[in-house]
């Protein structure tokens, strides 16, 4: 008789299965691409991941007939309760094969510490907050990944609504390409701008003033950022983190801080797409990863906008359509073939409104699901 267990994770080798389990999971998924497993098992560190300081975990693995069969965690995040007045937990990074009644185990169990703890809804996926890899990929399993976005398969939307749960929020990646940005409506707009608002600059972040710049990004983040869904304010520790993550990666040519008469007002990073190095690499810096990832560095012909802010009083004046402008230019130059704009919120209608006229369209869905918990 076929049979389903779990195991809460405590010992450093139920850890490591738990950073390994997408490894084998995926392993003939042609799409997936394997994140680097130094990453991954930082993200799960409660001592040194900052997210920990304001938040607590339970993780989980379910076996089912003897073999390993999905992962997943129970996330309390004060923080953010705290700041939407809410009291919800969420569930993370959660893989499962397609079978029903593992996933309601695993569900079922991260449910029941998330009541213990006091909580009255999930919602998820994150990896492990809301300021990390967020959802489930409901459209768009054809094509790889960009860096720092989820693939995941195919039948977990099933698995999630079977369970109980609800979808709540679409998060859409947009692409642009050389075949499909209208360069002309781009030139057009820009100058139509800069005529009615000259007082607009844009700038190059400084790499050598990084942690100037990483302050003003914080700052400029935090308050255009703060009336939206599943927002948390970034204090200078995650934000110097992500800055030492991203000085390897960041181009001067792809980072952009707006100006309006000298000050700051606004921020829009676009990172190359790491993930086309990634692939090659199946989650491995050692031995031999490093060199792979210094000569597929030179051949990425890909970027993500993953970042952008503009304070709300600077918001409507087309500074964000004159980020996307220079970034789109800087990258044709140097032969980058294609953009990727996420996420961005189905109800962001501005948003939606400045990709579509840059020539975007809707090239993946992502999706989180929530569900109210009976005390």
């Amino acid at each position: 008789m076929a049979s389903s267990g779990i195991t809460f994770v405590s010992s450093d080798q139920e850890k490591k299965e738990f950073v390994e389990f997408p490894y084998q999971h995926y392993a003939t998924d042609g799409f997936f691409v394997p994140p680097l497993r130094s990453e991954q098992k930082k993200l799960i560190d409660t001592e040194k991941n900052p997210f920990f300081k304001q938040a607590r975990m339970a993780m989980f693995l379910a076996e089912h007939n003897g073999k390993p069969a999905g992962r997943i965690a129970a996330v309390v995040d004060d923080r953010f309760n705290k700041q939407h007045g809410l009291n919800t937990g969420h569930f993370a990074f959660f893989e499962c094969i397609d079978h029903q009644p593992t996933a309601d185990l695993m569900f079922r169990v991260a449910e029941d510490w998330l009541k213990e703890q006091g909580v009255e809804e999930v919602l998820g996926p994150t990896n492990p907050g809301m300021m990390d890899i967020l959802g489930f990929l409901v459209d768009g399993f054809d094509k790889y990944p960009y860096i720092m976005m989820p693939y995941t398969k195919p039948y977990y939307e099933k698995l999630a609504l079977n369970a109980g749960y609800t979808g709540v929020r679409d998060l859409l990646a947009f692409v642009v390409d050389k075949e499909s940005v209208d360069f002309d409506r781009m030139r057009k707009a820009k100058a139509m701008i800069m005529r009615r608002y000259p007082e607009i600059t844009i700038r190059a972040v400084s790499l050598k003033r990084i942690s100037e710049e990483v302050k003003i990004v914080r700052d400029i983040y935090n308050e255009a950022w703060k009336n939206n869904w599943g927002f948390l304010p970034l204090t200078i520790e995650e934000l110097s983190g992500l800055a030492k993550e991203f000085k390897m990666v960041l181009d001067d040519d792809f980072a952009h801080i707006a100006e309006w008469e000298g000050k700051p007002v606004g921020f829009s990073i676009a990172l190359p797409d790491l993930n086309q190095v990634f692939k090659t690499m199946n989650g491995n810096l050692l031995p031999f990863g490093f060199i792979k990832f210094l000569w597929g560095k030179r051949k990425i012909n890909r970027i993500r906008t993953a970042l952008m802010g503009i304070l709300p009083e600077y918001q409507g004046k087309g500074i964000d359509a004159l980020f996307h402008q220079r970034t789109i230019e800087r990258a044709l130059e140097r032969n980058f073939v294609e953009s990727e704009l996420s996420w961005v919120l189905d109800n962001n209608t501005e948003m939606i409104h400045v990709a579509e006229r840059l020539g975007a369209r809707i090239d993946k869905r992502y999706r989180m699901y929530a569900k109210k918990l009976e005390v």
